[in-house]
């Protein structure tokens, strides 16, 4: 079953003939996390609540959090659950949760004010979200790299190698990730190693299967991710939900912690958009790459428009220099055009610009496709 099936389905179909249990067991309802569609929002009783929490405090245990720690939680607040389940999980486990929400719940110069006057020493946000906060406090004459926060835990978007380095860069912390989805819980973390996610077999039992026949792909091979959940589907009996993630898994891999038990599950991020331009397929994940390894480039925002009969490839930059560096300019050109064989139209934004304009969106779009 996938996210299409359900959304086939008119609401009283949905609640009637696939949610299980009576309405006075559900005690929330959760909205689904993507970008695009029609939302769907599932019910959840005490026991997945319960269960759900456990799935949390697993990811910000093995990510070294404990009752010494101080975090500002910054993932967005209401009826998307990971920022009350990760507020909620870390209060249960003695953290002192700054509960914050997303630049959505709380304008982002009031974030600043806050990391200012608690000085956290965690941070647990999206990763987009965390380079937009230190654009703007680079703006603001506050440095992070400088300031108190040592460990960052991200989740509810792909993490890139570039990503991962450019936000560990701007704050001088270390950066784990961790996977749930809203259809079943927190799936799993990072241990040490980052190449992967430990994930919580226990509760979750994971297949990882060939794209074409849905058999199984020998260990290690990449392969479609599906899941059935074995705790969490008191109200929703997912079976066999296609995540539509592309992934590895391997098992037995040792590490000396309590976390070796569960098997490795690493994204190939091959589900990434794309978008063409000039007849060129770009793939938004080897933008991101290409523009975060780049030395002269803070923060930046693209754009694809249709102009004077022809498609144009805008990059708006916030340069690490000078704004009027032409030759920082002319470098991002031309790695563009020689990664991906299109010459792009640079365009200088002011310090703290881009972070501005993706304030308020729950999940910023970086590349954004104007031509109707």
């Amino acid at each position: 079953m996938d996210k299409e099936e359900l959304r086939a389905l008119s609401p009283k179909s949905f609640y009637d003939n696939f949610c299980l249990g009576d309405r006075r067991d559900i005690t929330e309802f959760w909205r689904s996390g993507g970008s695009t569609g029609t939302p769907l929002f599932y019910p959840r009783t005490a026991e997945d609540i319960k269960y759900g929490q456990i799935g949390f405090k697993r990811a910000l245990d093995l990510a070294g959090f404990t009752a010494d720690d101080v975090a500002h939680m910054s993932m967005p607040l209401g009826i998307h659950p990971a920022g009350h389940m990760m507020a909620r999980s870390g209060s249960d486990m003695g953290i002192g949760m700054v509960w914050a929400g997303g630049g959505n719940t709380l304008r982002s110069d009031s974030q600043l004010d806050l990391l200012r006057m608690f000085e956290p020493s965690a941070w647990i946000g999206m990763a987009s979200y965390g380079i937009q906060l230190a654009n703007l406090a680079r703006a603001d004459g506050f440095d992070l790299a400088s300031a108190s926060v040592k460990r960052i835990l991200c989740s509810a978007e792909p993490l890139s190698p570039s990503k991962r380095s450019k936000l560990s860069s701007l704050w001088n912390a270390q950066v784990r990730d961790c996977y749930g989805m809203t259809e079943v819980m927190m799936l799993g973390a990072e241990d040490d190693a980052c190449d992967g996610f430990r994930f919580w077999s226990d509760y979750c039992y994971p297949e990882v299967l060939d794209e074409t026949t849905l058999e199984p792909v020998p260990q290690g091979e990449p392969g479609l991710l599906v899941v059935t959940p074995l705790v969490t589907n008191n109200a929703t009996p997912f079976i066999r939900w296609n995540t539509g993630d592309i992934v590895t898994m391997r098992t037995g891999i040792e590490r000396g912690t309590a976390y070796d038990v569960f098997p490795l599950i690493k994204h190939t991020h091959r589900t990434a958009g794309f978008v063409k331009v000039r007849g060129v397929n770009i793939s938004f994940g080897d933008l991101e790459d290409l523009m975060f390894n780049s030395d002269d480039v803070a923060d930046f925002r693209v754009e694809v428009v249709w102009q004077d009969d022809r498609d144009e490839l805008d990059i708006h930059v916030e340069l690490t220099g000078a704004a009027d560096d032409t030759t920082g300019q002319e470098r991002i050109k031309a790695q563009i055009r020689r990664v991906f064989g299109v010459a792009p139209r640079i365009v200088v934004s002011a310090p703290g610009a881009i972070a501005k304009s993706f304030e308020g969106a729950f999940k910023p779009q970086r590349v954004q496709d104007l031509r109707g």
